[in-house]
């Protein structure tokens, strides 16, 4: 009688159980030789049998429906099947008399009702350990992720602590892809840019290769960095410490949304172009070069009747410079503010503790609402897709709770100067105004209002909220030296 001798690994990948189809072709030769089967073929496959669909294993049953051999040697029943189809691919030959033998050193077999019946129970324990297995990973899998853990290999720039399973910065890595964010954020680099870029500055894959168009979009979108992650479809609120804020993760998101490239510079440089719109028909001002001079005119593509006329570049900075007037602080209106200031830090310190306590109040008060979700999903109130938007709902709310406090904690009172840097650019105003800088006086008026037009050949703006104060105050307020109680009166209206 001739056996076909199959041997298998639970995987094909070449650093685990490296050992196991040389020790089991030995022990199977050894065994072979001591009772005289004759081997017709050897058949070796890393491969799991957890499911049908092994092509070495179906070309062996192939040979053997064609009478090539007539018994199967193997370790063990477990080598041959783990899933119900090839076990009963098996236990079918053998009911039509295709498989006569099966020999193995650690199972006995005879083709008989009660050898049949022990093998089946043998393919039905090795089905229930891939089984049971299984379970016992995903009840792994499910507790790491209640702990915050994301399974698998960590993302780049971090690294895995395989002791604690746990994830940590990568000191090699970390700051260079918290780089990719802030510059894609600017919305000034195309993903080609920045892989060049990146790539110059040191940033490899594990393995050492350039990242590639498709890597760094991935990075871009992975809400990971910013501390939250999904995992089968549902959001986690992960215990790693966060690469960037979520404001940076939002802000990289709508740049790759609107796609935003680069923006080319053109081949001449003319300073307000793209900044103004016409007073009477709303289209956008151009720009264009005549006899020497730089000119600016409405782009008339609405209306071809529109009556505006040119104005000369000159003219027109002379405009941007009374508007930057309008905002202009003198020495005294600085001095009583920063005055102001101190005294509205020395409050802000002992409201600031409370502010802080209301944040950690509100986080544990989500807390406690997704222990209550949960528990109405295991109870069935709620199904699992209601569970997980409400879920995701939550965790990103008190994501942004957590940046709030840790922003806090980290900057304190920052808006006072903020307030404070306000008031020293205010000052400069009138400085910026009288240079003969063209540039500056359109980023300054970029600054300090939108909804900028030009009618009539003057320019008009509407103020951002944090200019209206000092933009609507009179002419006399903002270069007097005037006493504290005329500042107050002006400021308050």
């Amino acid at each position: 009688m001739k056996y076909f001798l199959y041997i298998r690994k639970s995987t094909d990948e070449d650093d685990r159980q490296v050992l196991s189809l040389e020790a089991q072709e030995t022990e199977l030769k050894e065994f072979a030789l001591r009772e005289n089967l004759l081997i017709a073929a050897t058949f070796r496959e890393s491969q799991t049998a957890k499911e049908p669909g092994r092509p070495i294993f179906n070309d062996m049953l192939k040979r053997m429906e064609s009478g090539e051999a007539e018994g199967i040697l193997a370790w063990h029943p477990d080598r041959l099947a783990r899933n119900s189809i090839d076990g009963g691919r098996i236990i079918f030959l053998i009911d039509t008399g295709k498989i006569k033998a099966l020999k193995s050193p650690t199972f006995w077999f005879e083709p008989t009702p009660q050898g049949k019946f022990m093998l089946n129970i043998a393919f039905g324990q090795s089905k229930y350990f891939v089984d049971n297995l299984s379970e016992n990973t995903k009840r792994g899998l499910r507790q790491k992720l209640r702990r915050g853990e994301l399974p698998g290999y960590a993302p780049l720039g971090y690294l895995n602590d395989l002791l604690k399973h746990t994830m940590y910065k990568d000191p090699e890595r970390f700051r260079l892809v918290r780089k990719l964010f802030e510059l894609y954020a600017t919305g000034n680099y195309s993903l080609k840019d920045l892989r060049k870029l990146i790539t110059s500055a040191g940033l490899l894959s594990r393995k050492k290769n350039m990242l590639s168009v498709s890597n760094i979009q991935s990075i871009l979108s992975n809400s990971f960095y910013y501390g939250v992650f999904k995992y089968n479809g549902e959001m986690y609120d992960g215990k790693h410490e966060p690469m960037i804020p979520k404001k940076l993760f939002e802000a990289c998101q709508k740049v790759m949304a609107d796609r935003s490239r680069p923006k080319k510079p053109s081949q001449k440089e003319y300073p307000f172009r793209n900044m103004l719109v016409c007073g009477e028909c709303g289209c956008a001002i151009t720009s264009e070069t005549q006899k020497g001079h730089n000119y600016y005119r409405c782009t008339k593509k609405r209306d071809k009747k529109c009556s505006q006329k040119y104005i000369r570049e000159e003219v027109l900075a002379e405009e941007v410079a009374n508007e930057l007037q309008k905002v202009s602080l003198s020495s005294a209106w600085a001095e009583w503010m920063l005055t102001e200031l101190n005294k509205e830090e020395a409050e802000a310190a002992q409201s600031g503790a409370v502010f802080a306590q209301n944040l950690k109040d509100k986080i544990k008060e989500l807390e406690g609402k997704l222990d209550i979700l949960l528990d109405a999903h295991l109870d069935g109130t709620i199904s699992r897709e209601e569970y997980t938007a409400k879920k995701e709902k939550i965790i990103n709310e008190k994501s942004e709770l957590s940046e709030k406090s840790k922003d806090f904690k980290r900057n304190g009172n920052h808006w006072l100067e903020l307030a404070r840097q306000f008031i020293l650019a205010a000052q400069q105003a009138k400085i910026i105004a009288l240079q003969e800088n063209p540039v500056a006086g359109r980023d300054f008026l970029k600054r300090i209002g939108s909804n900028r037009i030009l009618l009539s050949q003057k320019v008009a703006i509407e103020p951002k909220k944090s200019w209206q104060i000092l933009y609507n105050l009179p002419a006399e307020a903002r270069s007097a030296e005037a006493t504290n109680s005329q500042h107050t009166i002006w400021l308050l209206g």
